[in-house]
């Protein structure tokens, strides 16, 4: 009898083990279909988006000289611009839902090649192949490393996927790496905003380190609230946990903050390099916010987390180099500079300006730009007297310059 029986047992206990096997591949590959599925909707969402924001900015230089500050809502540019804008914003932000953190928030260099790509294509300069190879060569060095970057990235990036529900949200909040995180990152968040407001320590790396920090808990909350409408979607409702409406509030505040910063950072430094140091540490830390959070690198191999590292660094190399090559925004002078004119005083002379700085206006000392006085657009001129040496009948010159004292 038990040898009877121990044939039937082995067939029947071999189904089993059979299944076992063919379920691990196949969650493999739905795990790497996410992945694909969220690196490619992130890359259409920074393409869409890099399209949108020049077709915005075309409209506003070619409405440049209008009187009418609000004339670009009437041009059907800016707003396909608009709508190219928001899908592409929608397109980076269900890309969280699928993918991991750490895997979306490097393909923003992206953006940066296809910027530099759409700025080469459309130039209005005349140039010579010669000129044209020797002026973009860095551009198209750093276009190509920033493809490199991305593919490796995509190929290496972490394989990890957890379904976003309020309960794995609160587990990972609560957990004590992302707290002693947490802790870490807002030590250091009060001491750079101490030294930036208190100190005046404008630096550009104080202040898109400010934008990081931001920026990090802005992807992290942008990830739960997009895995909890997705899940919402599925069937398996999430929009009842308190949790969700936590981090909604915490991505739109963070989101606010961080753009108050850039704009501080865009009156103070170039645009290119903001794009750059902010593409690196803004990576950086978002990376580095995802893994404690979510455990991104949880069960990945040295191999993988080597390459995808290198990934990241090919990446920076690449939107270093891109906007390395752009050029420096020269500011429109309406007037004659002072320090152009032999023996005047200098323009800016012991920290008082003779003539008043370019402000988006022409207006000249306190009058305000108005369109009802077109005078105002015109410099004045003032009267010229010619000097007679000699002669004791000389009329007064129609202006004076008063000396003050430091007293007075």
């Amino acid at each position: 009898m038990e040898g009877g029986n121990s044939p039937n047992l082995q067939l029947q206990q071999l189904p089993l083990a059979t299944a076992e096997v063919s379920v691990q591949p196949h969650t493999d590959s739905f795990s790497y279909k996410e992945n694909l599925i969220g690196a490619l909707l992130a890359i259409f969402g920074h393409l869409v988006i890099s399209i949108a924001l020049n077709l915005q900015k075309y409209s506003h230089i070619r409405l440049a000289g209008s009187k009418d500050p609000r004339a670009y809502f009437k041009t059907k540019t800016w707003w396909c611009g608009l709508f190219l804008l928001m899908l592409g914003e929608l397109g980076v932000f269900s890309s969280y839902a699928f993918a991991p953190l750490s895997l979306i928030v490097p393909l923003s260099a992206v953006s940066v090649t296809a910027s530099a790509i759409i700025g080469i294509i459309f130039i209005k300069e005349k140039w010579k192949p010669k000129d044209f190879l020797r002026r973009y060569v860095l551009s198209f060095v750093g276009c190509g490393l920033a493809i490199v970057g991305t593919y490796l990235l995509i190929t290496f990036g972490p394989n990890s996927h957890e379904k976003m529900t309020g309960e794995n949200i609160t587990r990972h909040l609560v957990s004590w790496p992302f707290l002693l995180y947490m802790l870490v990152e807002i030590i250091i968040f009060c001491l750079l905003l101490y030294f930036y407001k208190e100190k005046n320590a404008n630096y550009i790396v104080v202040i898109l380190l400010l934008v990081a920090l931001l920026g990090s808990m802005t992807v992290v909350t942008v990830k739960a609230v997009a895995g909890m409408v997705v899940v919402s979607i599925q069937g398996n409702l999430q929009l009842d946990y308190p949790i969700f409406y936590i981090m909604l509030v915490c991505m739109i505040a963070t989101a606010i903050f961080q753009a108050t910063f850039l704009a501080q950072a865009s009156q103070l430094y170039d645009s290119s390099q903001i794009a750059s140091v902010g593409y690196i540490l803004s990576t950086t830390v978002a990376i580095t916010a995802g893994a404690t959070f979510y455990l991104d690198f949880t069960g990945e191999d040295v191999l993988h987390i080597c390459m995808f590292v290198l990934g990241c660094l090919i990446a920076f190399l690449g939107v270093f180099l891109i906007t390395r090559n752009r050029k420096k925004s020269i500011p429109f002078e309406p007037y004659i500079s002072m320090d152009a004119m032999p023996g005047m005083q200098n323009m800016h002379d012991k920290g008082i300006a003779v003539q008043p700085d370019l402000k988006a206006s022409f207006s000249y000392g306190a009058l305000e730009n108005n369109d009802n006085m077109p005078e105002i657009y015109t410099p004045a001129t003032l009267p010229i007297v010619q000097e007679q040496h000699g002669s004791k009948g000389v009329s007064a010159p129609p202006y004076r310059v008063l000396e003050h004292s430091k007293k007075e």
